[in-house]
């Protein structure tokens, strides 16, 4: 039998959050790494990383940065994808991008790999990584599509502050501490955007994630919309969102009601869902057995529960999905699309 390809491979945004994720994934799925090259910005590089029990110096990214290499994970903001992106796949990297850059360009594959796989093969060079929130929603929303036909989607979300950035960690525990000591709080992170007027997180709700847009959605609500359709293939899916922040560190929980185009048995739902790639069912109401954002963290699983039939729309059902943000949302899905690749290569 001969030996598996090894890959040279590139994590660009290493010492981030979720760039963390990445290499972590790729020492706990095994991935077949012959060569690491971890890049961030001038104000990270110098950090030292351990992958597989050897020390990493994390490097400066820069046009030059992708000579040799393979794969290279993108999780470093869209402005740093748009500048970068092009320079690696020329230089011969498929790219799978993490951020917002490049997942509405008609030529790039937006991919959750539970939902279309097959959308990777057509890639030239760059990948999109769905938006954290969309990504869990579709993949448990797949199965469902496929056997019943979904024709509409209303979902809002529930967010953790992780999903803004370390900063947007460090101030809802900051705000915890200043709160419980009786002192009152200074916001300077959330929301995250352009305007100067910030608002507390800690035993709060922001009913904002991201920036507004002129018809009175954020962007955030908008990439579930319009990646949604791309995603399921399927333009006449009505979807509407109301993206919120809260007070929860890790892993984002999302209320979903589907109005499906065929008549529907909740048991068949169920065994739908739980023979699902990637889903766990846990739907236990007499036992209050349901999904947990505290649960869920550090699992790379898309977790469902509350599975009940809509009172008011007689193919109408609701459920409550929950995720690790920085893992399926994120890091995982990244991975197991680089998975994909490798395993088409043989």
């Amino acid at each position: 039998m001969s030996e598996q390809k090894l890959y040279h491979v590139a994590v660009v945004g290493a010492t981030g959050a979720v760039g963390e994720q990445m290499i972590r994934m790729l020492e706990s799925r095994n991935f077949p790494v012959g060569e690491l090259k971890l890049l961030s910005s001038a104000r990270s590089a110098g950090t030292k990383l351990k992958f597989r029990g050897r020390e990493y110096t994390v490097q400066e990214a820069g046009p030059d940065s992708f000579e040799g290499v393979e794969i290279a994970l993108f999780s470093a903001g869209s402005d740093v994808s748009r500048k970068l992106v092009p320079h690696a796949a020329a230089a011969g990297a498929v790219c799978i991008d993490n951020t917002s850059a490049y997942r509405m360009d008609p030529e790039t594959p937006l991919v959750a790999p539970e939902v279309n796989p097959e959308q990777i093969a057509r890639h030239k060079g760059v990948i999109a990584n769905p938006n954290c929130s969309t990504i869990q929603m579709v993949a448990a929303l797949k199965p469902l599509h496929d056997r019943y036909g979904i024709a509409r989607i209303i979902v809002s979300t529930y967010q953790a502050v992780s999903g803004a950035g370390a900063r947007a960690v460090t101030e809802l525990l900051r705000q915890t501490e200043e709160l419980l000591a009786g002192r009152k709080p200074e916001p300077d992170v959330l929301p995250v955007s352009s305007l100067p007027v910030k608002h507390q997180i800690a035993f709060n709700a922001i009913p904002q994630i991201d920036k507004f847009q002129d018809n009175g959605y954020t962007f955030e609500e908008m990439k579930m919309v319009n990646e949604t359709k791309k995603i399921m293939g399927d333009d006449s899916i009505a979807v509407t969102a109301t993206c919120v922040r809260i007070p929860v560190l890790r892993g984002h929980s999302e209320s979903v009601y589907v109005e499906l185009k065929s008549d529907y048995e909740l048991d068949d739902v169920r065994s739908l869902l739980s023979n699902a790639p990637g889903i766990t069912v846990v739907d236990d109401p007499a036992s209050q057995r349901y999904p947990l954002a505290t649960e869920a963290e550090g699992r790379p699983d898309v977790f469902v529960g509350r599975i009940r039939r809509d009172l008011t729309h007689p193919r109408g059902l609701n459920l409550w999905i929950v995720s690790d943000n920085l893992l399926k949302g994120a890091a995982w899905n990244a991975v197991q699309i680089a998975e994909t690749i490798v395993n088409s290569r043989g």
